[in-house]
């Protein structure tokens, strides 16, 4: 899972998605990115769960699929745990600098 979200094309493709659903046109648009490689990469993400496609008259439109995304964020909840507490430490630390009187400097001898 990590694997495939771990492409910066397909990043960029779920934020877009993210929005509205979209065409591989909008999303070749906004990306900037060749139509073949748009599809190949909405191709990776429809196979892993990642979105679902639609047809509407002669488009596909793609949209979020949010039950993959809940797993990625369920999984990472423990990592934010860790980082919120180290984030507290920083903070903590950050403030008892803040009241303590600045030290002097040595002058150095040239």
């Amino acid at each position: 899972m990590f694997e495939i979200i771990a492409e910066p094309n397909r990043r960029a493709i779920l934020s877009l998605l993210a929005s509205s659903q979209r065409s591989v046109g909008e999303i070749e648009r906004n990306l900037r990115l060749p139509q073949p490689a748009v599809s190949k990469h909405l191709r990776v993400l429809r196979d892993a769960g990642f979105v679902e496609s639609t047809v509407d008259a002669q488009r596909r439109l793609y949209r979020l699929k949010p039950q993959a995304l809940r797993e990625v964020d369920a999984w990472l909840v423990q990592f934010r745990q860790l980082w919120s507490a180290h984030g507290d430490a920083l903070e903590r630390y950050l403030d008892r600098m803040d009241t303590s009187p600045p030290k002097k400097r040595k002058k150095r001898k040239r």
